[in-house]
């Protein structure tokens, strides 16, 4: 994160050149003013100003930051989570230079994109915090009904597909103090006014946007608007244990159940199996070839032909 911050700052031109010894002296929580001032400078494509007005929202995108370029929202978000924001603050680049996905996957950010972090300081049991990110995954979701997609879908645990294609992935991630967490980043890239071809070859087969779905640009800045007072909704739900509605909402929508898939777990578990449902925790329910169980807490699951 260190490196991160000095490279922001050294770009927007708020460290003069130094050598690498002195810039290893700087004391970057000392900076945390100016992160937040670049952050309401004025931008080309995001506009603060029109994702704030009329914003029907009591806490979500009340505090909010936009930057023209940044490694990774996730990573500017944990740094201001430590310095003095409030709960439901928004991170939000034009771009992102280094932003990674799940298990350190990178994920391409262009310009045209929708690329976000939340800031939540949730006061509920850590039991239930994979519950974020299926909550996530129905916002999203749920605004993308509202802009015109028809039947998007959740794939677990974190990407929203459209006609079998990844649209947008979601990265939670907690910041834990002396084993108590005190703040969860959640990160969502929603690939919106992009063209797959800007995409690496490799990601192009399963790799959607917005832009081709839907036959047209759409207004980045409604986009998010939407997202956060949808995220609110949602937020709120799981604030006061409304679960099962959350649950109710992720598996009407979900493109896992009923697939065989193969499951990779951590530390190299990999099997095959039928995604039977989810759990009231949030974990995915499979059934393997020899007709056991199993619950999936974490890892990911490749959708079989």
């Amino acid at each position: 994160m260190r490196n991160e911050i000095v490279n922001l700052l050294k770009k927007e031109n708020k460290l003069s050149e130094k050598t690498i010894s002195e810039i290893s002296n700087i004391e970057i929580d000392d900076f945390s003013q100016v992160i937040k001032d670049l952050g309401n400078e004025e931008t080309e494509h995001i506009k603060k100003s029109e994702i704030l007005k009329d914003l029907k929202t009591d806490y979500i995108g009340k505090e909010l930051y936009v930057y023209r370029e940044v490694e990774s929202t996730n990573t500017i978000a944990k740094f201001l989570s430590m310095h003095d924001v409030e709960n439901g603050t928004v991170i939000i680049s034009e771009k992102q230079t280094k932003a990674k996905g799940r298990s350190g996957k990178s994920w391409e950010s262009p310009l045209g994109g929708v690329w976000l972090s939340i800031i939540l300081k949730p006061d509920v049991d850590q039991s239930k915090f994979p519950m974020i990110t299926l909550a996530t995954g129905v916002a999203v979701a749920k605004t993308l009904e509202k802009v015109g997609v028809e039947n998007p879908e959740i794939k677990w645990p974190n990407d929203i597909m459209i006609n079998g294609k990844k649209v947008c992935g979601i990265l939670t991630e907690a910041i834990a103090k002396f084993n108590t967490v005190e703040n969860v980043i959640i990160g969502v890239g929603i690939d919106a006014n992009l063209e797959v071809s800007q995409f690496p070859e490799e990601l192009q087969s399963g790799t959607t946007t917005l832009k081709e779905e839907l036959k047209r640009e759409g207004n980045e800045n409604l986009l998010i608007k939407i997202f956060l007072e949808e995220f609110e909704k949602i937020s709120e739900l799981f604030n006061h244990e409304g679960y099962e509605t959350i649950l109710k909402e992720w598996r009407k929508r979900s493109y896992s159940i009923g697939k065989i898939v193969e499951v990779r777990e951590p530390f190299n578990t990999y099997y095959d199996g039928y995604v039977v449902g989810i759990n009231k925790e949030g974990a995915l329910i499979v059934e393997k070839i020899d007709g056991t169980l199993k619950k999936v807490i974490s890892g990911e699951c490749i959708i079989k032909n």
